[in-house]
This record gives C-alpha cells, sequence and structure tokens, in this order.
C-alpha cells in the first residue's frame, strides 16, 4: 500500500484528537500532503467513520487538481475541499488539523476575532486570531473564507463551526490546535471577569518577532 506511514501517521492523530477531547466523536478531521502516481496531492481522513475504526486503506488520496472523489466506497471528509485549498495556497503547509473543540467552537460563535489578551496569540501567527465568517460546511464558500481569515496565519477560527490549523508536520498542526483551544477556554474566563487588558500593537510585534524562535529554544 503507498504511503503506509503517511496513513498510519494520520490515523495515530486521528485518534487523539478523541483522547485529548480535541474533537470528539466523529468530528474534525486530519490531512497530510503527500504524492501518489507522481501526483502531487493529500491524504485525508474519511468521511463518517469513527476514528477507532480507522484502517490505513481507508485513508483517502485525492490530487490538489481533485474536484471530487467518486469512490463511494472510499468517501474523503467533507471537508476535503478547505484542506485542498490551503495547500494549494500555503506551500508551508504540509499538515493540517480541523477540530470542534469545545472552547474554540464556543469562541467561534461570537463569529470574532480573539485580541491578544495573551501574546500567545502570536502563536497563529499574528496580533489576533482571525475568524472565518460562517459558510455550510464542505463548501466552496466556506473554503474561501477560511483561506481568507488565514491570510498571514498559520491558524484560525471558523464561524460556528470550530478551529483549524496547518503546520510543517502533523505533531505541529496537533500543538498548534491545542494551543488554539487553550487560548480559547483562557480567553472564555477572561470575558466572565469582564474586559480583559488588550496588548498593544507594538507589544505584539516584539512578541511576534520572538515568537519566530519560540521552539527553537
Amino acid at each position: 500500500m503507498k504511503n503506509l506511514d503517511q496513513r498510519n501517521k494520520i490515523i495515530e492523530y486521528s485518534l487523539k484528537l478523541n483522547s485529548t477531547n480535541l474533537s470528539p466523536l466523529r468530528s474534525g478531521n486530519i490531512s497530510l500532503r503527500g504524492t501518489e502516481n507522481d501526483i502531487d496531492g493529500y491524504l485525508i481522513t474519511p468521511s463518517g467513520k469513527k476514528y477507532e475504526t480507522l484502517k490505513p486503506q481507508d485513508i483517502v488520496f485525492m490530487g490538489l487538481n481533485e474536484d471530487e472523489k467518486n469512490d463511494p466506497t472510499n468517501k474523503p471528509s467533507s471537508e476535503w475541499r478547505f484542506h485542498r485549498d490551503i495547500y494549494k495556497n500555503k506551500k508551508e503547509a504540509h499538515a493540517i488539523v480541523h477540530a470542534h473543540s469545545p472552547h474554540a467552537t464556543a469562541v467561534s460563535s461570537h463569529g470574532k476575532p480573539i485580541p491578544p489578551f495573551h501574546y500567545m496569540i502570536a502563536l497563529a501567527g499574528g496580533d489576533n486570531i482571525k475568524c472565518a465568517e460562517y459558510a455550510t460546511f464542505g463548501t466552496e464558500e466556506l473554503s474561501k473564507n477560511v483561506i481568507k481569515a488565514l491570510e498571514n496565519r498559520s491558524a484560525c477560527l471558523m464561524s460556528n463551526h470550530g478551529q483549524v490549523a496547518f503546520g510543517k508536520n502533523l505533531e505541529d498542526a496537533f500543538e498548534l490546535a491545542q494551543e488554539i483551544e487553550n487560548i480559547c477556554h483562557q480567553y472564555t474566563i477572561a470575558l466572565k471577569l469582564g474586559e480583559p487588558k488588550i496588548l498593544s500593537f507594538e507589544e505584539m510585534k516584539k512578541v511576534l518577532d520572538k515568537a519566530k524562535n519560540y521552539k527553537k529554544g
């Protein structure tokens, strides 16, 4: 079987979606950039299957120029479109984690960006965490909204839906998704106490410069 190691890696992290409660039951999806038969594309979790039942052959390969997967026995996640478009628009993206994590989903229901109430906001790549406008799941409109919210970012919220994060590998993408969930949890706590103090643009610029080397230290 082609790309067996990548398929097993996707299954490993799909199970972590459940075990860490980052995305319960069948919710969320994971993909990895890859090639098959000299076609550039990505491997993605299938539609509607419980993660605990996944086998390597269940993981679906799709080309970057492929609009649909017509094999009814091997149907990709309904969110394949924004995975494809992230890979096409973000050359640095090699893995994507989409999660319906509880706190990120709750914050996303307000449809607003998260301001820099904490310097760790910078881990998403900017001085706030943007929230993609709502559109029906699996649609081209949603994909366009996600790409817009990911401008100069490696993660964003998805209004009334959840979050998406990408990285140079699955470990990084998954860790970033966990960071986003933690930031959203902290933000909901802060809002219960009133409006939190927001860090200045100048301070966030310093933080963003330092964040470039955050994982290197």
